[in-house]
């Protein structure tokens, strides 16, 4: 049995309680858990017209935004897990705690859902399947971050878009602040979030200098490249809006206008667009800028909004038709169209009407956007290294300290688990950090 805050576990049983729907006239109710919410009003839209025309199969949708992955498993454990629950979990948890079902089976008896879906060409390993297993194929495609921008607050101090190089970014951040000082409310160059903030910005721009925290050509981790990096983000954190909030709160107050710079994927379409709407000025999507203009590594892409099934569903056949309904050409289609996704498969990609998809289109997928290898999960005792960065960043831990520590505890975690066989060591002795799918995956037990 996983541990929980008591906090969690009571929010849980509320959660489980709202979503307790009886069947209806001898339906049969699937139950999905998603933590999307930027995509609530067309995914209730599709559900509600399955259920009007299905006298079999009901399908209750919730969902949940906090503590995703373990209130998953704390439902599996006390038996009231959902049926279907989204992908945004870790693959391996899931397969470990034999939670989750192998697709495959009803993938290769389904020949519709495979010339909409194309899986067998979108399997990535630790990312959706393990081996020959599929356990969830992705509908599409979330881009990897992007820098949108408050173009009346960029132009006010003399700018026309985001440079190339991180030095002038953080030069442009600057100035804005400056400039925003005379406003009133301030307004401020960039703002950040208490929410993964290393991620959604600095990260990715490390990414496109060819700076990853995994060395896939040795088999090892290595953080020592963040470190100009982690001196960037000193320099911006000085000028940022100066309370970092949650996500949600962060993107109100960029769309009100607080401060310039935002740093976030493709999701960030719909969320401007009806989530929070930005009405009173118009706003920019641009690439992240790497460390010297140059672009020496690829933007990691996402592949998303997948479905796994729980090994616990006691109506199996019903829940797959649910999953083929939800990846459907109809609901794909209309799912594209709407700006809450880019496609992923060629055949979907060739049937949308591309002039509806509003904002969406800003983040087409760059050349260099690339899915990476999935990097191995280990048992890392203390915080992770997005905290650890970012704690440095905000001036907690020394820059150096907080490299070495993150080298020396992963690498220490790393070689303990493969030594008692927990995983195997990831080496693509070939790797390219411009193409990072393309090298030769091998697995070594030493």
């Amino acid at each position: 049995m996983r541990k929980l805050s008591m906090l969690v576990a009571l929010v849980m049983l509320a959660v489980l309680a709202l979503s307790a729907v009886p069947a209806l006239a001898d339906k049969t109710v699937i139950t999905y858990w998603s933590n999307d919410r930027h995509d609530e009003a067309y995914m209730n839209e599709v559900i509600n017209k399955f259920n009007a025309e299905h006298d079999d199969i009901e399908i209750n949708m919730v969902i949940m935004t906090d503590d995703f992955e373990n209130s998953i498993l704390l439902a599996y454990d006390g038996g009231t897990a959902p049926d279907i629950i989204g992908q945004s979990v870790t693959l391996k948890n899931m397969v470990d705690y034999e939670a989750v079902v192998d697709l495959a089976p009803y993938i290769e008896k389904d020949e519709e859902y495979q010339k909409v879906n194309d899986p067998f060409n979108h399997k990535y390993e630790g990312l959706n399947a393990i081996g020959d297993a599929i356990y969830w194929v992705p509908s599409g495609m979330r881009s990897g971050v992007r820098i949108e921008y408050n173009k009346a607050l960029l132009e006010a101090s003399g700018f026309s878009g985001i440079p190339s190089s991180l030095p002038e970014y953080i030069e442009m951040a600057k100035k804005i602040s400056e400039d925003g000082a005379a406003n009133t409310p301030q307004t401020y160059g960039i703002g950040f979030t208490s929410s993964s903030p290393f991620e959604r910005q600095l990260e990715m721009m490390a990414q496109v200098s060819g700076v990853f925290y995994y060395d896939y050509a040795n088999g090892k981790f290595d953080f020592t490249g963040y470190k100009p990096f982690l001196e960037a983000g000193r320099e911006l954190v000085a000028v940022a809006y100066p309370d970092q909030q949650g996500v949600d709160n962060m993107r109100a107050q960029f769309a009100a206008g607080s401060f310039a710079l935002w740093g976030n994927a493709s999701q960030e379409a719909g969320v401007f667009t009806s989530q929070f709407p930005v009405n009173d000025f118009e706003w920019g999507v641009s690439p992240v800028p790497s460390l010297d203009g140059e672009i020496k590594g690829a933007l990691q892409t996402n592949p998303n909004k997948g479905y796994l099934m729980m090994s616990s569903c006691k109506n199996r056949d019903a829940a797959w038709e649910v999953i083929r309904y939800l990846q459907s050409e109809d609901v794909l289609k209309g799912y594209m169209e709407g700006g809450y996704d880019l496609p992923i498969t060629s055949y979907i990609d060739s049937i949308i009407d591309k002039s509806k998809m509003g904002r969406m289109a800003d983040f087409s997928l760059l050349d260099y956007e690339s899915v990476y290898p999935a990097v191995p999960t280990i048992n890392l005792i203390g915080d992770d290294y997005r905290t650890v960065l970012w704690n440095a960043i905000m001036g907690y831990a020394e820059i150096d300290d907080a490299i070495a520590d993150l080298n020396t505890r992963y690498n220490q975690a790393y070689d303990e688990d493969v030594s008692l066989g927990f995983v195997q060591r990831l080496v693509i002795a070939d790797y390219d950090p411009l193409h990072p799918s393309a090298g030769t995956v091998t697995w070594e037990t030493k």
